[in-house]
């Protein structure tokens, strides 16, 4: 077993970065989902309501995130400093808004207002207690640091398509490849690298994992998410990946030696 690919998200619900390595802060994967979209009711704002978001990509270099917006361009992305209020789940966490012109393109773009905003170093919001007893902070991510799936999980998911889906759908930080399909239900602890991790909750699917990523379109059959209710539901929901929490942080690469320390 092995690391065989690993992505940030440096804009929760915009396109991701695969990358060769990365290191891990107090957030999780260092600046993976710092920053968001939210609508005018401080709401957050996925591609389960604006598919098309999939369309907008992020590049990272020297710690600097940009978006191209199609149609639009590019754009830089940096904090104002002025404070809002917004609701990423049932948390409400304090942010800053982005400079106005990444935040106009993409209301131009999906035809809504919309506000970018950073979750700055300041501002604390707590993995799910009732899965993690330690006080760990989380970004944007939906809950919890990281998602960890598995290359063989999906090849068995694809022989039951009609038309075979990439990784990419379903947004994982890491992709281990070596480990028999569906064997991440019952991880535990796992060592990648020289560095550990905690499964702390099955990762349950939504319609987000029926977009595209390349045209930002939803499939009309909802696949795969149709196929993946018919044989991995479970009182969590419709299961594919795990999530996890690092015990320290450090770095992690492609390649890295995956091994389980801890099944259930």
């Amino acid at each position: 077993m092995k690391v065989h690919s690993l992505y940030i998200y440096p804009v929760k619900s915009l396109a991701g970065i695969e990358v060769s390595s990365f290191e891990m802060d107090d957030f999780g994967p260092k600046g993976d989902r710092r920053w968001m979209i939210v609508d005018s009711d401080r709401h957050f704002v996925t591609q389960r309501a604006l598919p098309e978001l999939a369309r907008v990509t992020t590049s990272l270099a020297d710690r600097v995130v940009s978006v191209h917006v199609p149609g639009e361009g590019d754009f830089t992305l940096q904090a104002t400093d002025q404070e809002l209020r917004v609701l990423v789940w049932r948390d409400w966490v304090k942010a800053l808004k982005a400079e106005p012109a990444v935040s106009e393109a993409l209301s131009r773009f999906c035809g809504k207002e919309l506000q970018v905003v950073y979750m700055p170093d300041s501002s604390f919001r707590r993995v799910d207690v009732g899965r993690v007893t330690e006080y760990r902070r989380v970004g944007f991510a939906d809950g919890f640091p990281l998602l960890i799936t598995s290359l063989a999980s999906l090849n068995e998911l694809n022989l039951r398509l009609n038309a075979p889906v990439a990784m990419r759908r379903f947004r994982p930080n890491i992709v281990i490849e070596g480990a028999p399909a569906w064997q991440e239900d019952n991880w535990r602890k796992l060592n990648l690298g020289d560095q550990s991790f905690g499964i702390v909750k099955p990762c349950s699917r939504c319609v987000v994992t029926t977009v595209d990523p390349d045209t930002g379109i939803k499939d009309s059959g909802l696949q795969p998410l149709r196929m993946l209710s018919s044989y991995r539901r479970t009182s969590e929901g419709v299961i594919f990946g795990q999530n996890a929490i690092h015990e320290t942080p450090g770095v992690i690469h492609v390649d890295d030696p995956a091994t389980v320390i801890e099944l259930e």
